[in-house]
């Protein structure tokens, strides 16, 4: 399948991470993971490039998706695919 380029940034011991991390394992996609912990400059441009504190923060093709519970309900509806395809 051709897809667009993932990247999900996580910190370390993160359950919401690891969720995030298998459910896009379970649908084959290909993803860079970015590990913020210790590292306080990475971890404050990913505030202000989400405007949050917490992780997972997943991008598609460099662009902003959200966290764990939203990628959820992509998925859910089917959109995730859709995004990660590049149909949307």
């Amino acid at each position: 399948m051709d897809q667009k380029k993932i990247a999900i940034y996580v910190k370390a011991r993160c359950q919401r991470c690891w969720r995030a991390k298998r459910l896009l394992r379970r649908r084959s996609y290909a993803f860079e993971v970015i590990d913020v912990s210790g590292d306080e400059g990475l971890r404050n441009w990913l505030v202000e490039a989400t405007g949050s504190k917490t992780v997972p923060q997943v991008f598609v093709d460099g662009r902003l998706v959200g966290g764990f519970a939203v990628i959820r309900a992509l998925d859910s509806s089917g959109d995730l695919d859709r995004l990660v395809r590049g149909e949307v």
